[in-house]
């Protein structure tokens, strides 16, 4: 066992820690402090394999420490391999004489969100609205109160198939077979002891003080009785003017998300087009010469699973993806890119760390960039950042590891582009667990649930380059430092889609959900 640092991070993490320190330098980029370590720089990934280390010493007996000890609540069963240093690492080398020591600790994950969700330096309501038409409104947020144009409804109508009645009855019927529909201009009023057919939604003729319901009148001879049982009453079965709002009323806030069912009532509150906040523009840059875009894998490269995700993750969270560029490991290329977007906000995936070819740093430090947030005590998704680049343009960075990119989206880009598009934080759901789930010593764990019942049932494959687990996932379950029991209640962020796809995970016998012990 090492020995720990005053922040109580271990060996691996103090290794990434200093290597991210390493490739900083003075100057409006803000750097940590140096620190000395031996070995080579570590890839953004770096603290994911330390996640499937985690997570293989938890599945898999072998690594559960000896077996006579298991069961026995007085010995652990597992070796931690967060606390462990590997038997094959080599010694740190030692710090010099009066070098500085300190370190910038990761940013907690709810100070992340804090940030990321108040970086946006210019209010959404001093940004001009956005005129869209009904057609085109759906899923933009309101700039701007919705109120009502109008009276809902504008005049009296029926609710009902039967006839207006004027005074008790019974009533005269008028010769022929006249009758009022809807959609015709107003009638002649309607005399004291008369009656006459009407249609559902038709305008109430003056003097008409019911209606009564077809099936609860009987007509003969010029005559209309009512059904005995069926007295009638004063505005029976008449939808008064003004009954759901009058003109000028608040019908929704500025912020209200735009449904299918809010282009209804704006349609009926006598809109045509909807003052919507703008966008802001996304441009996608995907890193990595390893990554391919169709085919199989092949000769050491991998498909991008990253570039066919982000853009539909973007546009769901409000987002206007302009492109999805792939550049490789390429520093101009990645500095042209970044420095030339007109986009509001860029999105990188990978290169967040300090390794040869991690070129997300080094650009930003070219660029003046100020860097907001350094690394996330999150797994998976520790390397994330969050940086500005002008005062009304930002860059988030994401691992380049699925789930951890998945993580990165939840825990930076979601609060920024919340913010960016003006839409209220969403309540937080809290669920107890139906299993209990390994935490890390100090970092916030997300692990893809889904919900049976009341409860959230963790899923099993929610390694870092993992997408099985969140493709079926109803939600990402926050866990705490240290883990969770079962019963456990725990915040569960939402996925955009959740609510739209039944999920595909089924019990304990599907291989996406247990068994637990692989947690």
């Amino acid at each position: 066992m090492t020995d720990r640092d005053p922040r109580g991070g271990d060996a691996l993490d103090r290794e990434l820690d200093e290597a991210l320190a390493l490739a900083k330098d003075q100057g409006p980029y803000p750097r940590r402090a140096e620190t000395w370590a031996e070995g080579p720089v570590h890839r953004d990934d770096a603290e994911d394999a330390e996640d499937a280390d985690h997570a293989d010493a938890l599945g898999n007996p072998e690594n559960r420490g000896n077996p006579e000890n298991r069961g026995n609540p007085e010995k652990p069963e597992w070796t931690d391999p967060w606390t462990t240093v590997p038997r094959d690492r080599a010694p740190r080398a030692r710090r010099p004489s009066g070098a500085p020591a300190r370190h910038r600790p990761a940013t907690t994950w709810p100070d992340a969100r804090a940030i990321a969700a108040r970086a946006p330096r210019k209010a959404v309501a001093k940004a001009a609205p956005l005129a869209r038409p009904l057609a085109e409104a759906l899923g933009h947020v309101l700039a701007t109160p919705l109120t009502a144009l109008t009276d809902l409804p504008s005049f009296d109508t029926s609710a009902m198939d039967g006839w207006a009645l004027a005074g008790p009855g019974p009533w005269r019927l008028p010769a022929g077979e006249q009758s009022i529909l809807a959609g015709h201009a107003e009638s002649d009023p309607l005399p004291d002891g008369h009656a006459i057919r009407i249609a559902t939604g038709a305008r109430i003729p003056p003097g008409a003080t019911a209606v009564l319901r077809t099936e609860h009148g009987t007509a003969g001879d010029g005559w209309l009785y009512a059904a005995p049982g069926h007295p009638v009453t004063p505005g029976q079965d008449i939808r008064p003017r003004g009954q759901e709002c009058r003109s000028g009323d608040l019908l929704l806030p500025a912020g209200a998300l735009v449904t299918p069912v809010i282009l209804g009532l704006a349609a009926a509150a006598g809109y045509d087009e909807l003052p919507t906040v703008p966008r802001p523009r996304v441009e996608i840059l995907v890193l990595g010469d390893e990554l391919l875009r169709e085919g199989l894998p092949h000769d050491g490269r991998i498909r991008d699973a990253l570039g066919p995700m982000l853009a539909p993750w973007l546009r769901a969270l409000g987002a206007e993806p302009t492109v999805t560029r792939r550049l490789g490991d390429d520093a101009e290329a990645l500095y042209a890119a970044v420095a030339g977007s007109p986009a509001d906000v860029v999105l990188t995936t990978g290169g967040t760390a300090a390794g040869p070819v991690d070129h997300v740093h080094p650009t930003l430090r070219r660029l003046d960039a100020e860097l907001l947030v350094d690394g996330v005590a999150v797994r998976p998704g520790h390397p994330m950042l969050l940086a500005r680049l002008a005062p009304e343009k930002h860059l988030v960075g994401l691992p380049g590891n699925p789930l951890a990119a998945v993580s990165g989206l939840l825990t930076l880009a979601e609060p920024l582009l919340r913010t960016l598009t003006g839409r209220p934080a969403a309540t937080p759901c809290p669920a107890p667990l139906a299993a209990a789930v390994q935490g890390h010593p100090r970092d916030t764990r997300l692990v893809p649930v889904v919900f049976r019942g009341d409860e959230a049932l963790p899923l099993r494959f929610n390694g870092p380059a993992m997408l099985r687990g969140v493709a079926v996932a109803d939600g990402l379950a926050v866990i705490p430092p240290g883990g969770a029991g079962r019963g456990s209640e725990v915040e569960v962020l939402d996925l955009p889609w959740s609510a739209a796809w039944p999920s595909a995970a089924g019990g304990p016998g599907d291989p996406a959900v247990g068994p637990w012990h692989l947690l």
